[in-house]
């Protein structure tokens, strides 16, 4: 009977791990573009606001 490489097993979980560090970096880094894309064409959440609102200046008399 074969013993189990214990050294191959562990590099291949490494790997692995490694891998989908990666990938979610990546896809971090996508979805950023995407956002400052959006935000850049006035579709971000930050212009979400309505522009005609009245603004708070004062005591209505």
């Amino acid at each position: 009977m074969a013993t189990p490489n214990y050294g191959y097993e562990k590099r291949q979980r490494e790997l692995a791990k490694k891998q989908k560090k990666e990938d979610k970096l990546r896809a971090k880094a996508a979805n950023a573009r995407q956002a400052a894309a959006a935000a850049e064409a006035g579709e971000g959440p930050a212009n979400s606001a309505p522009t005609d609102t009245p603004a708070a200046e004062g005591p209505a008399a």
